[in-house]
């Protein structure tokens, strides 16, 4: 079994049942071998209701791309799930890293990826700090 610390936002921490208005927090315990996909169904949340993924701080999902439903999770793993509508979330304004599956999902895409607006603000403000 592995432990999984599992945050919504916006609209979707109704599926829940631990709204607290603007998210929901859960510590669930999974199978071994789980992926996204599967804590999707349990959760009853559609992939396509969700908007930006970050697992461990990291970028695997963007909306409309289910780049990440079959990366397996592992104990420990945090996981936050954002509605279409949530905004951007701060602690990322200069950006953030990125899956290999997004990535190749970004490459599938007219004009092959996506990018960052804030890129060059963030290299000056780093090289500054």
């Amino acid at each position: 079994m592995i432990e999984l610390d599992i945050w919504l936002y916006g609209s979707l921490a109704k599926y829940t049942g631990e709204d607290k208005g603007s998210y929901a927090q859960l510590r669930w315990k999974m199978p071994d071998g789980t992926r996204v996909r599967d804590l999707l169904k349990r959760l009853g949340i559609p992939s396509e209701e969700r908007g930006i993924t970050f697992i461990n701080g990291q970028l695997t999902n963007m909306p409309g791309m289910s780049a990440d439903l079959d990366r397996e999770l592992h104990d420990g793993d945090r996981i936050a799930f954002f509605s279409p509508k949530s905004m951007w979330p701060f602690q990322y304004r200069f950006g953030a890293e990125v899956s290999p599956e997004l990535k190749e999902a970004m490459k599938s895409l007219e004009g092959g990826d996506i990018h960052h607006a804030y890129i060059e603000p963030a290299r000056k403000f780093r090289r500054n700090h």
